[in-house]
C-alpha cells in the first residue's frame, strides 16, 4: 500500500542523529505534523533503528572510520561521508521516501546532491547550523587563503543550490542574503528547547536552587573553538577572589579537547572545584540547569562567535539561569537583560562577573525572570516549530492530506498551558 504521508529525509554528517538536539526537535515536529522522516547520519548507538523519543522517525546510519584533524584528514572524512550519504540517499529515493531532503552542515559539500534532487523536482532545504569558513578559522585552521576561498565557495554553492534555507539567527540570514539568496527564501528557525523538555518544579521561585555550594555551569561541546579552557581558568581566578568553599564549576559535555581540559584542571590544582559530568541526555541537562546559580558562555569575540547563537545559551535561558558571556552581537540579541557581558572574555573578567552575581541574589532573581520571559515569548521551540513546519507544508503541499491541523509536538505544553501568557516578538 502506498505511503500517504509526505516524507522528508534529513542528512547529518558531523554528529549521530541521537546527539543532535536541533535535528531531534525538527524530526519530532515533522512527525507530529504528519510527515514521515528518515535521518541519514553517522552511526552512534548501534542498537537504535528509530530516533529516541519518536514513534516512526527512521535512522539510516553509516559507519565512520575517518576523523579529520587537519586539511587532508578533514577532506578524507568529508569525502567518506559524502559517499555514504549518497548511497543512503539513493536508497531512500528508490524506496520512494525522499520526497524532499534537508541537509545540515558542516560540511558544505553536498551541493552536487542538491542539483540531483532539484533535477528531480524535489525540494532541497539547507539547514545552516554553522558558518563553515569561520569555524575553520576559529579552530586554528591553516591560514592558507586558498583553503579559505574554497570554503567560502562551498558555502556559496550550498546556499545558492538550495530550494530554501533555514537560518539559526538573523546574522545567518543576512549572510545568506549577501551570498545571493532571496530574503523570502530564508526562514529563521532558532535553536532552543521546548517547554516539555523543562520539568515544572513544584513551588519554584525566581532564583530558587538546591542547597549547598553555588553551581557555575558550562553546557555543550568541548572543541577548540568553544574556549572551555577559559572556563577552567576563570575557575582558577574565582579561587583567588572568593576561596573554594561556596561554589563549584560543572562542565557538562564532551569533545575533542576533553582530555586536555581534564589535564589542565589537574595541573592547576582545581579538581576540588571543577567537575566534569560527560555527555548528558535531556532530563539530565534539565536537572543540572535547574540547580545552577550562574551559567558561563566562554566563547571569545571571534567573527564566528559574533554571528552565532549558541544552543547552550537558550538552554540556560529556558531555566532562567543568569548568563555571563563575552559581549557578542548575537549573544546580546538572544540573551538581552538576562546576561552580564564582559568586554574581551579574559578569565579574570569572567571570574569577577560571576563572583559579583553569586553575591547578589536580587540581581540573579531579576535575570531569572528576564531569561524565562524571553524564552517563553520568543525563543522556545514551540515558536520555532511553527515556522519550521510551515515551510515544509508549503513545499510539500501537494502531498499533504486534506484538513491537516496545526503543529503540535506530543507531550509539549503550549506557553499558555504553563500558566503564563504567550506573546510574539520580532528579532
Amino acid at each position: 500500500m502506498k505511503n500517504r504521508r509526505p516524507s522528508v529525509t534529513i542528512l547529518v554528517a558531523n554528529l549521530p542523529a541521537e546527539k543532535d538536539r536541533r535535528v531531534i526537535r525538527e524530526c519530532l515536529s515533522l512527525e507530529a505534523a504528519g510527515f514521515d522522516v528518515t535521518v541519514i547520519a553517522p552511526r552512534g548507538d548501534k542498537s537504535l533503528t528509530v530516533l529516541p523519543g519518536s514513534e516512526r522517525t527512521r535512522l539510516r546510519p553509516y559507519p565512520v572510520i575517518v576523523y579529520g584533524s587537519g586539511v587532508l584528514s578533514f577532506a578524507a572524512e568529508f569525502l567518506w561521508s559524502f559517499l555514504w550519504i549518497t548511497v543512503r540517499l539513493v536508497g531512500e529515493l528508490v524506496r520512494g521516501r525522499a520526497q524532499a531532503v534537508q541537509v545540515c552542515n558542516p560540511p558544505d559539500v553536498y551541493f552536487p546532491l542538491a542539483l540531483l534532487l532539484r533535477a528531480l523536482r524535489r525540494p532541497w532545504v539547507f539547514d545552516h547550523h554553522d558558518l563553515s569558513p569561520e569555524v575553520y578559522v576559529s579552530r586554528g585552521g591553516d591560514p592558507n587563503p586558498l583553503v579559505s576561498r574554497l570554503l567560502v565557495a562551498f558555502e556559496w554553492l550550498t546556499l545558492r543550490t538550495a530550494t530554501e534555507v533555514f537560518a539559526t539567527n538573523e546574522s545567518f540570514k543576512d549572510n545568506a542574503v549577501r551570498r545571493g539568496v532571496r530574503p523570502e527564501k530564508v526562514t529563521v528557525v532558532r535553536n532552543g528547547p521546548a517547554h516539555a523538555e523543562i520539568a515544572k518544579k513544584a513551588g519554584a521561585v525566581a532564583g530558587d536552587r538546591a542547597e549547598g555550594p553555588h553551581r557555575v555551569v558550562y553546557l555543550g561541546v568541548f572543541g577548540p573553538q568553544d574556549n572551555v579552557e577559559g572556563a577552567v581558568l576563570a575557575a582558577e581566578e574565582l579561587t583567588r577572589l572568593r576561596g573554594r568553599a561556596d561554589w563549584r564549576m560543572v562542565l557538562a559535555g564532551d569533545g575533542e579537547t576533553a582530555s586536555a581540559l581534564r589535564k589542565l584542571t589537574a595541573d592547576r590544582g582545581l579538581t576540588d572545584v571543577v567537575e566534569f559530568t560527560g555527555w548528558l541526555d535531556g532530563p539530565e541537562v534539565d536537572a543540572l540547569l535547574r540547580d545552577a546559580t550562574v551559567a558561563i558562555q566562554p566563547d571569545l569575540p571571534t567573527r564566528m562567535n559574533q554571528l552565532s547563537t549558541m544552543a547552550k545559551t537558550v538552554e540556560y535561558l529556558g531555566r532562567g539561569v543568569p548568563v555571563v558571556a563575552a559581549d557578542l552581537i548575537e549573544t546580546r540579541a538572544t540573551v538581552g537583560a538576562a546576561g552580564v557581558y564582559v568586554p574581551t572574555g579574559e578569565p579574570a573578567e569572567f571570574a569577577q562577573a560571576i563572583s559579583a552575581l553569586l553575591d547578589d541574589p536580587a540581581e540573579r532573581a531579576r535575570m531569572h525572570e528576564a531569561g524565562r520571559e524571553r524564552f517563553r515569548d520568543f525563543l522556545s521551540w514551540e515558536h520555532q516549530a511553527e515556522k519550521y513546519v510551515a515551510v515544509w507544508r508549503r513545499l510539500l503541499a501537494r502531498h499533504l492530506p486534506a484538513g491537516t491541523g496545526p503543529v503540535r509536538i506530543p507531550g509539549q505544553r503550549r506557553p499558555a498551558e504553563d500558566g503564563t501568557p504567550s506573546r510574539t516578538e520580532a528579532s
